[in-house]
């Protein structure tokens, strides 16, 4: 009879942690990524060019939360091409969050971006606004120019980091001796 007793106690606490979990589950829905891919290297056209390349070791993206996100928990590398496919510019960060809703990219962790004229920007933080096509930081800045160095805290820029400003700046420039 304690036998009985003892399966017939197993198997309601079975059942009752079966419930819990998937009412667990079904509430969490919303934390639970929709899509996760590994070893991402995509490629993006505009108007049938070429124009970026992803690359990334897990993507991760969220529909059903508030507000929906995509998310490169180890890190992402992206790269724009001019129309020879040739690198224009590039980023790299450690790790990537983006909201759809606000169309902004956070990145953090070793940021290091490539512009255009071959200045080399790093920094612990950058947020790039793709509607108002800025980009900006409160953190730590160092920018490496072909004969200078520029260091501060904060920057704001356009999206090519073509024009920008460093809120605090220090740096080391070249005098020329006359």
């Amino acid at each position: 009879m304690a036998s009985a007793s003892l399966v017939l106690a197993m198997f309601f606490c079975g059942c009752r942690k079966k419930a819990e979990l998937r009412e667990q589950v079904t509430q969490s829905r919303e934390q639970i990524a929709a899509l996760i891919t590994d070893s991402v290297n995509t490629l993006i056209s505009d108007s049938g060019v070429t124009r970026y390349r992803i690359e990334a070791p897990q993507w991760l993206i969220y529909d059903r939360t508030e507000p929906p996100y995509q998310e490169f928990p180890q890190g992402i590398y992206m790269e724009q091409f001019d129309i020879d496919l040739s690198v224009q510019a590039s980023l790299k960060a450690d790790y990537a969050y983006y909201d759809e809703q606000q169309q902004q990219w956070t990145l953090r962790g070793n940021v290091h971006a490539l512009n255009r004229k071959g200045e080399e920007f790093d920094t612990p933080e950058m947020k790039w606004d793709q509607k108002t096509h800025r980009v900006y930081s409160d953190t730590s800045i160092h920018i490496k120019r072909e004969k200078s160095i520029i260091e501060g805290v904060g920057f704001d820029s356009n999206e090519e980091m073509s024009k920008y400003t460093i809120l605090h700046p220090t740096g080391v420039f070249p005098i020329e001796e006359k």
